[in-house]
């Protein structure tokens, strides 16, 4: 009885961890291991997704205007140099990670993600302090390094954490929590509010990382074996994907206009009170719950449709949804009936879209790669497709807003790009289908 007391015992417990042949490492057998990295991916990237949705995209952009008092127009070039300084350093990163091996280096990850945590909680908490435009630009190139390190970091975790056949589900189950938190809280998108929310999140993260950093633990060691058999991503299997191949180069240009039209019409959607009083930020918390449970729905949807038809038809159901969502709310804006609040329908089938690519952009990078190249895949899909376009997205909307562009003429052009995506996408995707088709059947 002794025994057994002290090994289930919180002491007994950790000494288990650290111990290969523990108690508590015994009680967690290969499946359990397996869970464990899922968890954590999961904890990893919606935490870390939650914090570029709330309080980099949007408080940043409250930060400058509201509080430091600079122009539309200067916010956003800040913003444009924000995500060409975060790409850079993203895409060095990368290059060192598969240089040195790094990509199947689970010890090595956390270790760069503890540093990257860190620093961005000291920036957390410094950033309502900032007042001068000279502490604008400084808040900004720091943390446009910590973020470009942490991409590629972060979403090559799942060459370590997670099996090929769960990628779609786990990566729908990340997207989906992280939009659900946002849509629900906090309250207020001002970076006073936004920085308590991410300071009380990121804090017990940095002292987990460090830790885990610090000491050597058993089941960290058998996460790090799983990229023996995790590694090859999906679209790798039996062939590697070349970098400089189309097979890479088409989906990221699909994902960048994709992240390109979602900013750059939402962004101006949410200056709008009349959108954004009944949907995102609205006072009674029954739509804000409606939002957040489409979005778990919408990528749940995603991880079905991503495991089971891949990644062309879901860029098409992307592109479809994005472009019957803008002609949503350019036809409310012609015909809406003045003085009622616009229909639920329009927010519920962005977040639709958003969750979409969301999941894809999530699992897609890892699944063109391998442990030896997913830090520059990473780096440049995570990078070009979702970074640099939101941000020079968010740039042009603010840029428009600045040039007194009416919200229906900026919606009107969004939806154009739109529809142009939505009609293009499967039209190409057919042309190569049959080229592919008739090239196989033709006589030698």
């Amino acid at each position: 009885m002794n025994t057994q007391s002290k090994s289930t015992s919180p002491a007994g417990l950790v000494r288990g961890l650290v111990d290969p042949a523990g108690p508590a490492a015994r009680l967690v057998g290969p499946i359990g291991v397996t869970g464990v990295g899922y968890v954590a991916y999961v904890a990893v990237m919606a935490a870390g997704y939650y914090y570029n949705l709330t309080f980099v995209q949007l408080g940043l952009i409250d930060l400058g205007t509201r509080r430091v008092g600079l122009a539309s127009s200067t916010v956003s070039r800040a913003m444009a140099g924000f995500a060409v300084a975060a790409l850079v350093v993203a895409v060095v990163t990368g290059r060192t990670m598969d240089r040195r091996g790094w990509g199947g280096s689970l010890p090595v990850k956390i270790r760069l993600l503890f540093a990257v945590v860190t620093t961005q909680t000291v920036l957390t908490l410094a950033a309502p302090r900032v007042s001068t435009s000279a502490g604008f630009v400084a808040w900004i190139v720091v943390c446009s390094a910590t973020l470009g390190v942490g991409m590629p970091v972060a979403f090559s975790l799942m060459v370590d954490l997670v099996a090929v056949r769960h990628r779609g589900h786990v990566a729908a189950v990340a997207a989906g929590l992280a939009f659900a938190v946002a849509a629900v809280y906090p309250l207020e998108w001002r970076i006073e509010a936004f920085a308590p929310v991410m300071a009380t999140m990121m804090v017990p993260a940095a002292v987990v990382l460090g830790v885990l950093s610090l000491r050597r633990f058993a089941f960290v060691d058998r996460l790090a074996r799983q990229h023996e058999r995790f590694g090859i991503g999906r679209f790798c299997r039996p062939t590697p994907i070349a970098t400089a191949s189309l097979a890479f180069w088409v989906p990221l240009a699909a994902m960048f206009a994709i992240f390109f039209v979602d900013s750059v019409g939402f962004l101006r959607i949410i200056e709008t009170p009349a959108y954004v009083s009944t949907s995102w930020q609205s006072p009674e918390i029954g739509p804000r719950l409606v939002i957040a449970a489409a979005h778990l729905v919408g990528a749940a949807m995603a991880g079905v449709l991503y495991t089971a038809f891949g990644r062309r038809w879901l860029l098409v159901w992307i592109f479809g949804l994005f472009a019957f969502t803008h002609l949503l709310y350019t036809t409310h804006l012609h015909t809406g009936p003045a003085g009622m609040d616009p229909p639920l329908a329009l927010p519920l089938f962005y977040v639709l879209a958003v969750s979409f690519y969301t999941t894809l952009n999530f699992a897609l990078w890892p699944d063109l790669s391998t442990p030896a190249t997913v830090g520059t895949r990473t780096a440049l899909g995570v990078g070009i497709a979702g970074w640099l376009a939101s941000f020079l997205s968010t740039s042009l909307a603010l840029y428009s807003e600045s040039l007194g562009l009416t919200l229906l003429d900026h919606l009107s052009l969004v939806n154009a790009l739109a529809l142009l995506l939505a009609v293009t996408w499967p039209v190409v995707a057919y042309i190569r289908r049959a080229r592919s088709l008739a090239t196989r059947r033709s006589p030698p």
